[in-house]
């Protein structure tokens, strides 16, 4: 099962990832400057994770496919690693669909 830890960057900034049962990290979130705005956007991922449409397929300069989660209003809520591969990006979001309505909060902030 999928888990959100939410850290402190070195910034004084809050940031999560969602990570998959295996412990890999599948979505990452911008900074957020309140741990309240960053459990807002934790709460944006659980509900967003499950429409397709949000999610927003892409390619980086270096060619590298990712994705973004994107939520109603299309800001950003999360974003993916550099894969290798469509099929393995394709992956990914499943991992973030699959992972993200129920995983519990891990506050390490």
């Amino acid at each position: 099962m999928g888990k959100f830890e939410i850290k402190t960057r070195k910034d004084g900034e809050f940031q999560f990832n969602l990570k998959a049962g295996n412990g890999q990290v599948i979505l990452s979130s911008e900074a957020y400057s309140s741990k309240s705005a960053c459990l807002n956007g934790i709460e944006s991922v659980k509900k967003n994770a499950a429409d397709d449409t949000r999610f927003k397929r892409l390619e980086a300069k270096n060619g590298k496919p990712f994705f973004n989660l994107t939520a109603g209003n299309n800001q950003v809520i999360g974003t993916s690693e550099m894969y290798e591969s469509t099929s393995a990006r394709d992956n990914g979001i499943e991992s973030v669909k699959k992972n993200a309505p129920d995983a519990d909060i891990d506050d390490q902030a």
